[in-house]
């Protein structure tokens, strides 16, 4: 057991939160699962502010790569395993895991937390029947970041709203491969969350749908193929060598060491594309939103990573002490002390946006608040659909059929199968499990 004492009433006034009567806890140890993203590890490497603030709980990490991270939260939750007391997840899990009675729900938050401060589409998104079930560390929608020394080099102009057109004319130009720059950097790692979240943004935009009304898959459309295709031209003709092997964190390096002319990916990274300290092209970056193909008011995606607690935890009450830290106002103070104020976490407070020294500092903000705007998780495509997400389809059954799909479509941009057979696959491996969950005979 994690808990080895009882929790005992008492009345302290901590840093974080107004005065008043807490809980104060003894001997208590949190396991953390989470992302391997910067942001994160940050909050891992600040964590022991937290510590001092709270002597009697102490802090025990798993930090872990996107994919295997995701696994091993399904895996524990879905048998009540108890491994973990704070889980980072995200938009997609939080309201079918609370739906499921898997979370803990967070109520009587602390006046001083400010949940009205919180953008409604990200506070909706955590939500079940108006509970929040997981509360925000960060929010992003997606935007394409460029070289503006490469565009100014070669006559080039990036339209605030790109078409994906655009981008591969832009790709095709600055490509430069024999001077190790290459014209765009994409996800191409397999993944539910890794390339397909961005192949499921991409579809939306030429105006391909998961499902029809009938929740029937489309894979065999020719807004599907038109899509992949497209991907698989744009980012094997004009993207680095093993593309299928790069996620977030990968084409963050690579964009950093000065190897990509753009790369189209989560908001997020602005801060970390901006510092110098760990990119060689700061001074040069650009930001755009999102391209757009078919229809421009569905680029875009919308995703926020939050903090949850399972309901096998038995260190609830300090889980829920650390989640309100570490999403606080007060926490985002500390990184703006420690780390500098672009550096807070992004998308999630409307007061950030109305800080004036945070725009000045984070020329990628005013991007970042348009793009979170525009995107919505409740019309994510052209044509009607009858599930919610632009970068994954909020059903249970998405994260084993994404999974599998986006083997298939790595496989393709890494030439083991052409796109048709791809589709093809995928269609089938849809359209059986979605006959196995019984969506229709």
């Amino acid at each position: 057991m994690k808990l080895f004492t009882k929790f005992v009433a008492a009345a302290l006034c901590c840093g974080t939160f107004t005065c008043g009567t807490i809980a104060s806890h003894a001997a208590t140890t949190l396991t953390i699962g989470t992302v391997n993203n910067n942001d994160m590890i940050r909050m891992q490497s600040l964590s022991g502010e937290f510590e001092k603030q709270y002597p009697d709980i102490k802090l025990s990490w798993v930090v872990l790569e996107e994919n295997i991270l995701r696994q091993r939260l399904t895996t524990d939750i879905a048998t009540d395993g108890g491994q973990f007391d704070v889980m980072t997840i995200g938009l997609y899990e939080t309201p079918i895991w609370g739906k499921r009675g898997w979370l803990e729900p967070f109520k009587q938050l602390p006046a001083d937390y400010d949940k009205d401060d919180i953008f409604p589409a990200v506070t909706k998104g955590l939500s079940v029947d108006d509970s929040l079930f997981a509360l925000p560390f960060y929010a992003e929608s997606s935007m394409t970041y460029y070289r503006k020394d490469l565009f100014e080099q070669n006559k080039l102009t990036m339209p605030k709203l790109p078409s994906w057109q655009d981008i591969m004319t832009f790709a095709k130009t600055i490509h430069k491969p024999e001077e190790n720059v290459y014209g765009i950097c994409l996800r191409g790692k397999a993944g539910w969350g890794e390339n397909m979240a961005l192949i499921t943004t991409m579809a939306n935009d030429f105006g391909a749908r998961w499902f029809d009304e009938k929740w029937m898959p489309e894979f065999s459309g020719k807004e599907w193929t038109e899509a992949i295709k497209f991907y698989v031209e744009l980012l094997g003709k004009y993207g680095p060598p093993g593309a299928s092997s790069n996620g977030f964190n990968e084409n963050l390096a690579l964009f950093n060491s000065g190897k990509c002319g753009m790369w189209i990916d989560a908001t997020v990274a602005g801060s970390f594309l901006m510092d110098e300290s760990q990119s060689k092209v700061s001074q040069h970056v650009g930001f755009a939103l999102s391209p757009y193909q078919a229809k421009q008011d569905v680029a875009g995606w919308l995703w926020s990573w939050a903090l949850a607690i399972p309901k096998s935890s038995d260190a609830k009450e300090a889980a829920k002490t650390f989640i309100l830290w570490a999403t606080s106002k007060e926490y985002a103070n500390l990184v703006a002390k420690t780390s500098g104020i672009a550096n807070v976490p992004p998308g999630v407070r409307e007061s950030t946006y109305k800080n004036k020294a945070y725009l000045e500092a984070a020329p990628f903000a005013a991007t970042t608040l348009e793009a979170m705007q525009r995107a919505s998780n409740y019309k994510p495509t052209v044509k009607p659909v009858p599930y919610q997400g632009t970068q994954f389809v909020a059903i249970p059954e998405f994260q084993s059929i994404a999974t599998q799909v986006g083997k298939l479509f790595s496989g393709a941009l890494a030439g083991s199968m052409s796109t048709e057979d791809a589709l093809t696959r995928a269609q089938s491996v849809t359209k059986r499990e979605m006959k196995r969950a019984r969506y229709y005979k």
